[in-house]
């Protein structure tokens, strides 16, 4: 079973589920609220020539994905990693971070950055097994957003 890297825009078909499965998660965590900030996102922040989107295709059907954007000059932040919920549990979610990292690399960033949430402890332990340092103290119970960062080696 082969899957394809698809890079495509925001409003792409092949995302439309994936966003709606990523805004049903955030509300079943965090209430109306995380809608909300959803909805405030500026999708256009996620192109070229500073930003991607990426899914995963298995048989035509987005499996998983995750995007990025211009951080700083040096840092690219990482955005919407998704693993839809029937997919989950095999390995999917670290693939798309070696996807993102070697993309941002290639691009000349030296630095990714994202968060999670408190209530998102399976996204914590997957970050923190791919090797991203976490900016916050790991042994004080989680309140707000959590942010980690990764040096990249640049890739040409």
């Amino acid at each position: 079973m082969t899957d394809e890297v698809h890079w495509t825009r925001p409003d792409a078909p092949e995302v439309a589920g994936m966003m709606a499965e990523l805004v049903h998660e955030y509300v079943s965590r965090y209430g109306q609220a995380a809608r909300e900030r959803m909805e405030l996102f500026p999708d256009s922040t996620l192109t070229p020539p500073d930003g991607g989107l990426m899914v995963l295709l298995r048989d035509g059907t987005a499996v998983a994905g995750g995007a990025f954007r211009r951080y700083d000059e040096q840092t690219a932040e990482l955005k919407r990693i998704w693993t839809h919920s029937s997919y989950r549990r095999q390995g999917l979610a670290r693939r798309v971070l070696d996807v993102l990292r070697d993309e941002t690399s290639r691009l000349g960033y030296r630095r990714l950055y994202l968060t999670t949430g408190p209530r998102q402890p399976e996204a914590r332990a997957l970050y923190l097994a791919a090797g991203f340092t976490p900016l916050f103290d790991v042994t004080v119970p989680p309140a707000g957003p959590l942010p980690f960062e990764k040096a990249l080696l640049v890739r040409t």
